[in-house]
């Protein structure tokens, strides 16, 4: 039953029903039955993205199991299925918000006032230091190994560049405590190899990418249930391949030490010139016999070769 609040307004009572979370339990027949029809809704819009729309690489069961999922996490944080839909984005298998949603959210839980950007010039760059990582291939026990990035230090040239710091800030509805996000620069980005990355918007949009990066930081601060703990899509494409990745599977082990070889054993057959070679195909596994196109054939097989016959007119 929902909470009953009553106010006082010009000598009257008033009374109001107070909102109430809604929750959905995927252990109740009757809700899960109701969530079903819904996500069957939605699955068969033309208005979702495609992870959660029927196609014929993503079959209903899929697209049902992703739209049930968005629609969970849409209540808990109190935000519209369709727009937590079109502004979840999976990088690797991880979901990541748009930093537009995450300030979006925000500025519309009630909360808190709008969020708003300082920007400082902390002078010229000069020359920064950055760590730049290459992955390589490490061999190791029985055969495995892993990939790992490999650290190499480098400097920036930003004689010629304005390092610009930018800070999310704004307050909590009836105070005046400024709340303010951890100062996000251009020197920050470079030494964090945001800014160098190939392909990185940091060099083409530059003031855009410090305001979503502060905005993500002063969410991670003070709203984290707004986030749940998701990084944006900028952040993920910032820190990609940059963490240590160890590959174990035998597969990737096989992959690197026999790529493009093969084993080649020789044997000269007894009473002739020509050299038979056996090969593996490292794809398959398969052993081959692999014979000298150069060498005369054996006295044996021709023999047994057909006698050429007399064409007509001859």
């Amino acid at each position: 039953m929902n909470e009953i609040q009553k106010t006082e307004k010009q000598g009257q009572v008033l009374t109001v029903a107070a909102p109430v979370q809604v929750g959905f339990n995927f252990f109740d027949p009757v809700q899960f039955d109701t969530m079903q029809r819904v996500c069957k809704l939605f699955a068969s819009s033309e208005l979702v993205p495609d992870m959660y729309k029927v196609t014929d690489k993503n079959p209903l069961e899929k697209a049902m199991a992703n739209c049930m999922i968005a629609i969970e996490i849409a209540q808990r944080i109190g935000a519209s299925p369709l727009m937590v839909m079109q502004n979840m984005v999976p990088i690797y298998g991880k979901p990541s918000w748009s930093s537009k949603f995450l300030v979006a959210t925000v500025n519309t839980c009630g909360r808190f006032k709008p969020l708003k950007y300082r920007f400082t010039e902390k002078g010229m760059l000069g020359m920064v230091d950055y760590v730049e990582y290459t992955k390589v291939w490490v061999n190791g026990q029985n055969g495995r190994g892993y990939y790992k990035n490999e650290a190499t230090t480098k400097q920036f040239d930003g004689r010629k560049m304005m390092d610009i710091e930018c800070v999310a800030y704004t307050s909590a509805k009836g105070s005046d405590e400024v709340l303010e996000s951890s100062p996000v620069s251009i020197r920050l980005a470079i030494q964090e190899g945001w800014f160098t990355k190939n392909g990185s918007k940091w060099q083409t949009m530059t003031k855009q990418m410090l305001m979503y990066r502060a905005a993500s930081f002063w969410t991670s601060a003070y709203a984290p249930e707004l986030s749940m703990g998701m990084r944006t899509v900028e952040e993920y494409q910032d820190i990609m391949d940059v963490d240590y990745q160890e590959v174990g599977a035998e597969v990737e082990a096989e992959k690197h030490d026999n790529a493009n070889k093969v084993q080649i054993g020789v044997d000269l057959a007894q009473g002739n010139d020509k050299t038979t070679a056996t090969m593996i195909d490292p794809e398959t596994g398969e052993i081959k016999a692999v014979h000298d196109a150069n060498a005369e054939t054996p006295k044996e097989e021709a023999a047994q070769a057909p006698t050429p016959q007399p064409q007509p007119g001859f």
